[in-house]
């Protein structure tokens, strides 16, 4: 298993296209994968459990990836945390 900190850093935080940008990347892989925000733990691949999550610019999350894929799984999502959503 996998766990690494990344960074909200789009000023509208997460909202439904970040939400949907992250359940698109995380569903490319077989792999489990979660988002911990504020000790709240939601599937990545369910985008209603990624828009009730509260998590707003700056706020710091927990990727948590289990599974055969895993590696680059977390390097996909990285880089979709890194990109601030196409919103920058």
């Amino acid at each position: 298993m996998r766990s690494v900190v990344v960074k909200i850093e789009n000023k509208e935080g997460l909202h439904a296209r970040p939400a949907s940008m992250i359940m698109q990347c995380a569903s490319e892989f077989d792999s489990s994968v979660y988002l911990v925000v504020h000790q709240e733990r939601v599937n990545a691949k369910s985008i209603m459990s990624l828009i009730g999550v509260s998590a707003l610019y700056g706020s710091e999350v927990t990727l948590e990836i289990d599974g055969e894929d895993e590696a680059q799984a977390e390097e996909a999502l990285k880089a979709v945390f890194a990109s601030k959503f196409g919103e920058e």
